[in-house]
């Protein structure tokens, strides 16, 4: 089975006509939905709504933009300071997205959005550029194909379609599920790249509770239709924290699965994340966990016990105070502006390890 053209004709089939067994039920904010045209309300794929994440001024990438609905509200959202960018690779999505450019552009006051054609797990290479290229220098030859490659391996390194640290929020809305086991974690590392220090990450996906077997993998009407491709769903949480996202957690979590298929359960998540939002420095701070359970640890395998003063780099206050943790860490001595006062430093076997440091601490 080629996974990548059965779902680019399954999607495309979505351009030219409504396809009900693509999304789940979602509700979204109306008051958003009201200036977007019918016809992307209509052919709209989705199983939740990132949008509710983005905030004014935010430069907002969008994976698998499709008809570019979540776009169009995400518009809304991010005012005149902002800007949205639609990514996709399905020609009849793109076309259905680009033909309501000019109308909304009007609606909104302002041009803020545009669609570019590329692969979520390769935000470097953009495919217009590409077919424009191919198009004066078409590969006939094992020469030809190397220059391709040189030009290919170019375009990413000097003229990414997706600069490096440039985007505030990225969001998906159920399409990470249709990219290939093996580029999952390109599509991973990608999507930290792109992002900002203190960027976030709003994904709303399909999610298994067991992983799936080989045998539904090869089956193209599931793959395409956001099933055999989904990731499972400790694996989803921990693909993004292995790659050193921060607050990594399911946001919103469907207590009904969607479809039940061998046994397996599939349903509907919004994972959120933080990119850490400063390098750490060495300056110190103290924290203090507030509870309500008795001992956490973060993604960097520091502990915090309820109650205790604990000794942090500037990266990790910067990360452990956003909005990210919700309020679940105290600065004690945010009331002074005074140097920090006496604290443990973290828990930690690769920080126990390394007492002898000057630092010795989280970070």
């Amino acid at each position: 089975m080629n996974i990548e053209s059965s779902v680019r004709e399954r999607y495309s089939q979505g351009a030219r006509e409504i396809q009900a067994t693509l999304c789940c039920p979602v509700s979204y904010d109306s008051s958003l939905l009201a200036t977007l045209p019918d016809e992307i309300l209509e052919k709209d794929y989705g199983c939740g709504d990132p949008s509710r994440y983005v905030k004014e001024g935010d430069v907002v990438l969008d994976l698998g933009s499709g008809g570019g609905k979540i776009c169009y509200m995400a518009a809304q959202l991010v005012g005149s300071r902002g800007q949205v960018i639609g990514i996709d690779v399905n020609d009849d999505m793109l076309a259905l997205a680009r033909k309501y450019q000019a109308q909304m552009a009007n609606r909104l006051g302002s041009d803020r959005v545009r669609f570019l054609k590329g692969y979520i797990q390769d935000l470097a290479l953009d495919l217009d550029a590409l077919e424009t290229w191919l198009q004066k220098n078409p590969v006939r030859s094992q020469r030809d194909y190397a220059e391709l490659r040189t030009w290919e391996n170019n375009q990413r390194l000097n003229h990414p379609m997706i600069p490096d640290a440039s985007v505030d929020l990225v969001i998906s809305n159920c399409v990470l599920n249709l990219v290939s086991d093996h580029k999952k974690q390109q599509l991973v590392d990608e999507i930290f790249r792109v992002l900002k220090p203190g960027g976030r990450i709003a994904i709303s996906d399909i999610i298994s509770d067991k992983p799936v077997p080989a045998a539904m993998k090869l089956d193209a009407e599931l793959w395409s239709g956001c099933l055999s491709g989904a990731f499972q769903e400790a694996e989803f949480l921990q693909s993004f924290a292995a790659r050193g996202f921060r607050a990594v957690c399911y946001d919103k979590w469907e207590p009904e699965p969607w479809r039940v298929i061998n046994g397996i359960e599939f349903r509907s998540v919004t994972l959120t994340a933080l990119k850490d939002p400063i390098e750490a420095s060495g300056q110190q701070h103290s924290l203090i966990y507030a509870g309500p359970f008795a001992e956490v640890m973060d993604e960097s395998g520091c502990s915090y016990p309820r109650g205790e003063r604990i000794r942090v780099t500037d990266a990790e206050y910067a990360s452990l105070t956003s909005a990210a943790y919700r309020g679940a860490f105290i600065d004690p001595d945010s009331h002074s502006g005074a140097a920090p006062s006496s604290a443990a430093c973290c828990s930690s076997p690769s920080k126990t390890e390394n007492n002898g440091s000057d630092n010795g601490c989280c970070g």
